[in-house]
């Protein structure tokens, strides 16, 4: 199955993706988080509910949270892209950060963006913990910012789905505590692997 580019498409969890959420919303429990933020796109916001329901906490959404919007390109597949804008796609996988497709956001525009909202969203709560539910690529803006690394930089971190992040944040920026946690999805990697549908990684 082809790997589509979602964007802002509203695509809403799968199956897997639910059990992930129930896992993750499990894994939260000792950390007794004061606040939940989340995208307002339903594969996000299907995350935070697990969290909401389990953590008995209040869930506000916010569009600052959603992933970066690719105009025409979003619901195409990577091979589309590639054949129809071969130029435009080589700008695209260079990471150029003035470079967004039509009607879409560039990619300065976009780490601006994550970067503000998530610095807006802890700066009320110092001494507390915040979670935020969100998407790849915001995290990945987040992660350069915390660490101080170019927007073109070669990636070599993992975002895994519904992997755990922990950033420190203060009033001169953001720091990584602890990236990638995936532990709390151990079981559901071996209950597959059980069953011969998938083999755990």
């Amino acid at each position: 199955m082809a790997s589509r580019l979602q964007g802002q498409l509203d695509v809403p969890l799968n199956e897997r993706g639910q059990a992930q959420a129930r896992l993750t919303a499990q894994s939260l429990l000792e950390d007794r988080p004061d606040v939940l933020y989340s995208s307002d796109l339903s594969r996000a916001r299907d995350t935070a509910c697990a969290i909401s329901e389990a953590l008995d906490l209040p869930l506000e959404t916010h569009a600052s949270l959603r992933e970066r919007h690719f105009g025409i390109w979003q619901g195409q597949t990577y091979a589309e892209i590639e054949q129809h804008w071969p130029d435009l796609s080589e700008l695209w996988r260079r990471r150029l950060p003035e470079f967004g497709p039509e009607g879409g956001e560039t990619l300065q525009a976009f780490s601006d963006r994550c970067v503000a909202a998530f610095a807006a969203l802890a700066a009320p709560h110092e001494g507390q913990t915040v979670v935020i539910v969100t998407h790849g690529g915001v995290l990945d803006c987040l992660y350069r910012a915390a660490s101080h690394m170019a927007l073109n930089a070669p990636r070599t971190w993992e975002l895994p789905n519904t992997g755990i992040n922990r950033l420190l944040y203060t009033g001169e920026g953001f720091t990584v505590v602890g990236w990638a946690d995936t532990q709390h999805l151990e079981a559901q990697a071996l209950d597959e692997a059980s069953d011969g549908a998938t083999q755990a990684v």
